[in-house]
């Protein structure tokens, strides 16, 4: 895995992000400690893959979303809350967004079919992707430090440490959801 690492590393981090996240970035700076990623470097490339991934999504939102919900009543009715309440808090969901796990497609979409122009979520899409990746790779560095995760570590209990950040990931995404809906439906 070390030699998968030195030559792929960046790349799977890149990859990782732009798919999933949370659980890409915490692996990768949990290995800083050991030299295998540098924290600059892991800030950087997960912002890049989130990043892109966000305006992916940005962009299907506002070419083409208003058209694909139209033609869905089902779709429409259950995406009126979250349109009105992301209207009601749109300064802090976009400064916040990126950590609202569970929500990684969906809100840039909704963004997208807002009348939040290119160059404004420009400037939020970053703020919000720097601080995110910043604030993550901390943790994870934190988390691997105490832990004194090694690649060898990794490579024993993979399955256990990716399920672990995966499962923290998953339960603030729940948590936050579960206060999210409370104030959606409410």
């Amino acid at each position: 895995m070390e030699k998968f690492l030195d030559q792929y590393g960046y790349f799977a981090l890149l990859v990782g992000t732009f798919l999933e996240g949370e659980t890409a970035i915490l692996v990768a700076s949990s290995l800083i400690h050991r030299g295998m990623f540098d924290p600059s470097a892991t800030v950087t490339v997960a912002f890049a893959g989130s990043f892109i991934s966000d305006w992916i999504y940005y962009l299907i939102g506002r070419i083409n979303g208003k058209y694909f919900i139209e033609r869905r009543p089902k779709l429409q009715h259950k995406l009126e809350p979250v349109t009105k309440f992301f209207q009601q808090n749109k300064i802090q969901i976009l400064f916040t967004y990126r950590f609202l796990y569970g929500f990684r497609v969906l809100i840039p979409l909704i963004i997208g079919m807002s009348n939040i122009k290119p160059l404004q979520y420009l400037l939020f899409s970053f703020i919000a992707g720097i601080l995110w990746a910043s604030t993550v790779s901390t943790i994870g560095y934190f988390i691997g430090r105490f832990f004194d995760v090694s690649v060898t570590a990794f490579e024993e209990n993979i399955v256990f440490i990716i399920i672990g950040f995966a499962g923290f990931g998953i339960l603030v995404g729940f948590l936050i959801k579960k206060i999210l809906s409370r104030k959606i439906f409410a």
